[in-house]
């Protein structure tokens, strides 16, 4: 048999294991949480808060961690009719008192932490030539920096309670450099590493981590991202790409694999199938990936609009995007505190 045609069916297998293998968190499932305490970065909206949803339905107890009070409150509504107790704090992640501050009131309340997921995180979406250093330091602090001195200052009680559980919300752009979001990448790639070294290490305190690298999911956050440059066109390709129904998961599904994958201490999780088949391909194939990547970053919008400035998404509405092309992911930013009433 040529190489070549073990090389095509070994893809072939390891396509349908990535494709038949989310069918199977169906079955995976239990009261793992019944009782557990959660704390959640980045709780008060999209992918976070449905994990807290997911987690109180479980009959645990969460600690959802923001920096805005008006979402925390708003998010403190939504938990309260779901089972188990959850616990909102303001906290801002770049000031490393402030998370000890929020540890400790979280142990103060339950008394552990058994289960951490650093899932905070912000995106600038702009060509190279307009990202400053600000734009990567604070990128490094909140994707790297918070989860590092959070893990820190958690380990402990996790080691006296013996054991506990630490996932690290990563993203597909932690595996594949993508264009116009180089900070959001390098950080995202420096999380990656930071979780995968400290699985190797934990693993003998039965503390178990996991890397999860989620694809494109219709959270509704690309309206609080930040844009630059040609602002108005940067938001159109990342709204519509991140809407579309064939290439996206919706917050809910990803929670539930996020929490399965919590459950059985799995080493990484990749979300959505077509995330799963370009990290495949860029291992089987770096130069050819980063190629194709080249072309893509052709069409994408060019330097010039505002520049190094910034501002949001829903400040760069245009008649592309909010439309049909995004109306699951303008569904998915209501029902994910994304927006506020009437905006």
């Amino acid at each position: 048999m040529s190489g070549q045609l073990l090389l095509g069916i070994l893809v072939l297998g390891i396509c349908l294991l990535l494709f038949i293998g989310p069918f199977f968190s169906v079955i995976r499932t239990g009261s793992f949480l019944r009782g557990k305490v959660v704390l959640i970065t980045g709780g008060s909206r999209g992918l976070g808060l449905e994990l807290a949803r997911q987690v109180c339905e479980q009959g645990g107890n969460v600690a959802i961690l923001a920096r805005d009070a008006d979402e925390l409150a708003r998010a403190r509504t939504d938990l309260t009719s779901r089972g188990g107790e959850a616990v909102t704090i303001q906290c801002d992640l770049l000031d490393a008192a402030q998370i000890q501050s929020a540890i400790q009131q979280t142990i103060d309340r339950f008394g552990k932490i058994d289960i951490l997921i650093n899932n905070a995180g912000t995106i600038e979406i702009g060509p190279f030539e307009h990202m400053k250093i600000e734009d990567f330091d604070r990128a490094m602090r909140l994707h790297f920096w918070a989860p590092f001195i959070l893990t820190m200052q958690i380990l402990p009680h996790m080691r006296s309670s013996g054991g506990g559980r630490i996932v690290n919300i990563s993203s597909i752009g932690g595996k594949i450099g993508i264009p116009h979001l180089v900070p959001y990448d390098a950080s995202k790639f420096a999380l990656a590493g930071l979780s995968e070294g400290l699985r190797v290490e934990l693993a003998a305190d039965n503390i178990f981590v996991t890397t999860v690298c989620p694809g494109l999911m219709r959270t509704g956050s690309p309206r609080n991202a930040f844009f630059k440059g040609r602002h108005r066109a940067e938001y159109a390709w990342f709204s519509i790409g991140d809407a579309l129904p064939l290439f996206t998961m919706s917050a809910e599904r990803a929670a539930r694999q996020i929490i399965t994958a919590c459950q059985y201490g799995d080493a990484e999780l990749v979300l959505t199938l077509p995330a799963k088949l370009g990290v495949l391909f860029h291992v089987l194939f770096p130069e050819l990936t980063t190629d194709v990547l080249t072309l893509v970053n052709k069409f994408l919008p060019g330097p010039g609009g505002i520049g190094t400035a910034r501002v949001k998404g829903k400040d760069s509405y245009s008649s592309w995007s909010p439309s049909l092309l995004t109306l699951l992911n303008e569904r998915a930013a209501r029902r994910n505190n994304e927006m506020r009433e009437g905006n």
